[in-house]
C-alpha cells in the first residue's frame, strides 16, 4: 500500500547544487568508494556489496536472517521479517536481475545540518532500478520521513524509482507464502502440468475446480502453485488466494 513521504521534504536542503554536495558511500568488495549524488548515476551499482552488515543478539526484538531468492539464485540479508517479506514479494514480482541489501550510505543536507541514511535495498529489474526502504507504517517518525524523502530525491536524480514498503494488503502475505511454498523447480512424473494448462487454456477455471478436474487433486495443487510462481498461469491477487480464485492462461511463462 502506498505511503506518502511528502512531509519529509520540508526539512531538506534542495537549493542549487545540492546533487554535488550530497555524498554517497558504497562498497565493492572490501573497498569503500565515495561520490556525489550527481556522480552516482554513473557508478556500477549492480556490482556493489552491502555498505554495512548486521548482527544477531538474543535481546533484539526484530528477527534478522537470510532469504533465498529464486530470481538471483542466492541468499540475501534481511534485518527483519518485514524485509524478508519484501524480498519474497520482489522474487514473485518477476523481472528481478539482482538485489543488494544496504547498498549505499547517503549523507544529505537538512535544515539542522548533515544527516545520513542507509536505504534497505537496491533492486535491479528489467523494467528499471528501485531503491527501497522497509519500515512498518506505525513506526515511521518525522525523522524517518526526512530520510525517505532524501532517498527519493536521490533516486529521481539517478533515474531510479523509490518506494517505502510500510503496509501490505491484509491477504497478500498469506498468498505469497502459499505460492512461494512451490517456487523451486518441480518434477512432473504424473504428467499433470499439460493437463492443467489445457484445462485453463480452454477457459477460465477456478483454482479448486482445476485441481479437482486433474484426477490427482493433492499433487495438482502443488503444480498449480508452481505454475503461478513461474507465470505460466495468472491469478487476480487483489483478492485472497483460495479455491474460488480464477485462473487464466498467461503468455511468456517459464515451463
Amino acid at each position: 500500500m502506498p505511503v506518502s513521504i511528502e512531509a519529509g521534504s520540508a526539512g531538506l536542503r534542495l537549493d542549487d547544487g545540492w546533487p554535488e554536495r550530497w555524498r554517497v558511500e558504497w562498497r565493492s568488495g572490501r573497498e569503500s568508494r565515495f561520490c556525489s549524488v550527481r556522480e552516482l548515476a554513473l557508478a556500477p551499482m549492480v556490482s556493489v556489496d552491502p555498505v554495512r552488515g548486521f548482527s544477531w543478539n538474543r535481546n533484539q526484538r526484530h528477527r534478522p536472517g537470510l532469504q533465498y531468492m529464486v530470481s538471483t539464485g542466492r541468499l540475501h540479508g534481511a534485518e527483519s521479517m518485514q524485509e524478508a517479506r519484501l524480498l519474497l514479494a520482489l522474487d514473485f514480482a518477476g523481472d528481478v536481475l539482482d538485489v543488494v541489501s544496504q547498498p549505499l550510505k547517503l549523507v544529505f543536507g537538512a535544515a539542522d545540518g548533515e544527516r545520513s541514511h542507509t536505504p534497505d535495498y537496491l533492486a535491479v529489474t528489467r523494467q528499471g532500478v528501485w531503491l527501497i526502504d522497509v519500515r512498518p507504517e506505525r513506526l515511521i517518525k518525522p525523522v524517518d520521513l526526512e530520510k525517505f524523502a532524501a532517498a527519493a530525491e536521490t533516486s529521481l536524480t539517478c533515474g531510479w524509482r523509490y518506494t517505502v514498503a510500510a503496509r501490505w494488503r491484509e491477504h497478500v502475505p498469506a498468498a505469497l507464502d502459499a505460492i512461494s511454498s512451490q517456487r523451486r523447480a518441480l518434477s512432473d512424473p504424473l504428467g499433470l502440468r499439460p493437463i492443467l494448462l489445457d484445462l485453463i487454456r480452454d477457459g477460465r477455471r477456478r483454482f479448486g475446480e482445476a485441481a479437482a478436474a486433474s484426477g490427482c487433486e493433492p499433487v495438482a495443487r502443488a503444480q498449480l502453485l508452481n505454475l503461478l510462481w513461474q507465470r505460466a498461469l495468472g491469478v487476480d491477487l487483489s483478492e485472497p488466494l483460495g479455491d474460488r480464485s480464477m485462473l487464466v492462461p498467461a503468455s511468456g511463462g517459464m515451463l
